[in-house]
């Protein structure tokens, strides 16, 4: 009967027989399902739109003066382990640039601590101004290549539906040469989400043709890896949802903005998928992309519709993504329609955020204990003359991994022997196996990193997240490594035999249980002393973080060795 009440007060307030809890009035509303700009009020009642339109009557009246109102921000795909926060801290950042709602993959901490790592997830986003729906991970491990600390396979993904039963469906499956394959893991991990009726999402860079349709068939819906207007296009004409990303490490944005068009924007959805904190404090996160993407030409009603309507349909999320009676009360208040500053964010009908800040009521919520399971995740092998590498005559052709600035793409190159050294830019990278498994420790090459002199460390490395090194001398790297498998995980810069800088990510080795303002500072004095070393990369961890993930073309490391993303399998440093 409480429901059946509740309902019967909507009534009466959309009727206008009633006041509002609280009215937003003299505002210009943006209705994503006409592509509208309409001046109109907003009445509220509790967690609840009741009504829009002339309404005048309110327990609370918010006179707006005039400012635009918009559906709450929907972030399609992020990790939101790779922001470094856990989630209260990640939502204290989020919230305040104006998403409401997150789509969220926890394959990061799930690689490292199995379903407990999804349970802490769930548990962690409880009560918090954000509402985040986790996809259960597809790929722990990403492929047969790597040593993880645990296995998710298809009676793990069931377990995971009871454990978060609001999930969407199945994460993005990285393993795309597995489905075109069949290998029999992949297709059944696929099979139980179908069982299920979910929603499967997709990874699937640079993937075309025949092979593209053959992954296609298998049910998959989505993409967040094309990289080119042609790569979005293919996909879009298969059926796919491309999702549009622009984070820290990758930028895309500008090179598909192009797709949008009347006839293309349902089908297209934003996302960040990695967001670091400084990026997240003083860029913001969705509303970030909306700027970026006005100026750059795209009309600023069809970016609001692709940003909530869209994600909201895709995920099946019904209430969120538009103004409406009876949608949930997410709004967003911002200055205009193309700076997007946010001043006011409501979630559920409550306002928790105003220029910039979250409110103090807020903050009880967004504190919370860390599951022992997973703190102390970091189990390293002796190091000690493991990370010398021993050169073959000059002659012989290096197999090298090339970096791109801003992309997560990689190229394989042949160096000489010969001209493998720092000055010459080429540095060693190391993959450490930390879960305690089998002490596996491989040896590659890398450039594009700079003149570096010392050495970079972290456990966030995709999607293992076993520890990685870059560096030009054993002796950095071991102490590098010493150093972050100290604090239960994190990331350093070390040279000379010092420790020039470090953060430490003691949640499972890849979360900081400081909030988003402490971390950003401490990872500021990590890209600072980086740069000191002579490190060029804008963002030298996260490109860092990508070179262990082996199923983005074209040459990865793993602990398990050198990979060939292009037939996913290893090959020899050595050609």
């Amino acid at each position: 009967m409480e429901d059946i009440e509740l309902t019967k007060k909507i009534i009466d307030i959309a009727r206008g027989e009633a006041p509002a809890d609280i009215l937003l009035k003299n505002a210009f509303l943006v209705n994503v399902f006409t592509g509208e700009i309409l001046t109109a009020n907003v009445a509220l009642k509790g967690s609840v739109i009741a009504g829009v339109g002339d309404y005048s009557w309110g327990q609370e009246v918010v006179n707006l003066a005039g400012k635009y109102i918009i559906p709450g921000l929907i972030e399609a795909h992020l990790h939101i382990e790779s922001s470094l926060l856990t989630p209260a801290n990640f939502a204290a950042a989020a919230v305040v640039h104006g998403t409401t709602t997150v789509i969220a993959d926890p394959h990061e901490i799930v690689n490292v601590a199995g379903l407990d790592g999804l349970r802490y997830m769930v548990n962690a986003a409880q009560e918090l101004p954000l509402d985040i729906f986790y996809m259960l991970p597809s790929c722990v491990p990403a492929t047969q290549l790597e040593t993880t600390g645990a296995i998710i396979g298809p009676a793990e993904i069931q377990e995971g539906f009871k454990i978060c039963p609001s999930s969407p469906g199945l994460a993005e499956v990285m393993n795309f040469p597995g489905v075109y394959l069949k290998e029999p893991d992949v297709l059944a991990k696929i099979k139980t989400a179908c069982e299920n009726k979910c929603l499967i999402d997709g990874h699937a860079p640079a993937l075309s043709g025949k092979n593209l349709n053959a992954y296609l068939s298998a049910g998959i819906l989505t993409d967040h890896e094309c990289t080119t207007l042609e790569e979005a296009l293919e996909k879009l004409r298969l059926g796919m949802k491309i999702i549009i990303r622009e984070g820290s490490a990758a930028k895309n944005l500008l090179d598909l903005l192009p797709l949008v068009n009347e006839k293309t924007w349902p089908n297209l959805l934003f996302g960040c998928d990695d967001r670091h904190p400084a990026d997240l404090i003083t860029e913001g996160e969705i509303d970030n992309i909306l700027r970026r993407a006005v100026a750059a030409g795209l009309d600023s009603v069809a970016a609001v519709q692709i940003a909530t309507l869209n994600p909201a349909r895709h995920y099946h999320l019904p209430g969120l993504g538009g103004i409406a009676p009876g949608y949930k009360a997410d709004l967003v208040v911002v200055n205009n329609l193309t700076e997007f500053k946010v001043e006011m964010v409501y979630k559920a009908g409550k306002l928790v955020a105003r220029e910039g800040k979250i409110l103090d009521g807020l903050s009880g919520n967004l504190s919370e204990a860390v599951d022992k399971q997973i703190l102390n995740t970091v189990h390293l092998p002796d190091l000690r003359r493991r990370l010398t590498l021993n050169k073959p005559p000059s002659s012989i052709l290096a197999r090298v991994i090339e970096v791109l600035p801003d992309q997560i793409l990689t190229k394989g190159v042949l160096i000489p022997a010969g001209k493998i050294s720092s000055p010459e830019g080429i540095l060693k990278v190391a993959v450490v196996e930390r879960h305690g498994k089998n002490g596996n420790v491989a040896l590659g090459l890398v450039k594009g990193f700079g003149l570096i002199k010392g050495a970079l460390a972290s456990t966030v490395a995709h999607d293992s997240h076993n520890l990685i090194l870059v560096g030009e001398n054993e002796e950095n790297m071991e102490l590098a490594a010493q150093t972050v498998a100290a604090t239960g995980g994190g990331l350093a810069v070390t040279a000379g035999g010092k420790v020039l800088a470090s953060l430490a990510l003691p949640v499972a080795g890849l979360m900081s249980d400081l909030d988003a303002s402490t971390v950003a500072r401490q990872y500021q004095k990590l890209n600072d002393a980086a740069r000191e070393i002579g490190c060029t990369l804008p963002s030298p961890f996260m490109t860092m973080s990508f070179l262990a993930l082996p199923v983005i073309p074209e040459l990865r490391i793993t602990d398990g060795g050198l990979v060939d993303v292009n037939k996913l399998e290893f090959t020899a440093l050595w050609a």
